[in-house]
């Protein structure tokens, strides 16, 4: 059971890295065209989907280890964690809206100028939030 908890706490990381690259997506808004931003907003929707139930794998099996495999971890190290790993749930939920709205202002043929501000922004805070928790996970703090 360790062993299968383990490739799904891997799977969930690869998962994950729709946030590594996300930020380089948004960047290319401004350089392409109405019907090309709908479609690279539709991929971004879909991915950050993706990476939102990567998040949710994460939580679930990095809590079984936690419990059944590993040392005894800091108290201040797990709360530090699960506060980073809900702020960046709470921003991939957030990030969605704005995203939303680039698709049907393209679809409609508006400017979407603050929607793109806004997804590049919050890409860039979930990018140095989830290098955070890559750093935090290579290197726990034990008790």
């Amino acid at each position: 059971m360790n062993t299968i908890m383990l490739f799904l706490h891997v799977v969930g990381a690869v998962g994950m890295g729709i946030y590594a690259i996300m930020p380089f997506l948004a960047g290319q808004f401004r350089k392409v065209s109405g019907a090309a931003q709908e479609g690279l907003a539709r991929g971004l929707i879909t991915g950050g989907r993706i990476g939102q139930f990567s998040l949710v794998i994460q939580l679930l099996t990095g809590g079984y280890l936690i419990s059944q495999l590993g040392p005894d971890y800091a108290v201040s190290w797990m709360i530090t964690v699960l506060v980073i790993f809900i702020v960046i749930g709470a921003l991939t939920g957030v990030v969605q809206g704005p995203i939303k709205r680039i698709a049907a202002a393209a679809k409609e043929g508006q400017d979407a100028s603050s929607a793109i501000g806004r997804v590049r922004t919050l890409s860039v805070l979930i990018l140095i939030l989830f290098l955070a928790i890559l750093w935090l996970m290579q290197d726990p703090w034990l008790a």
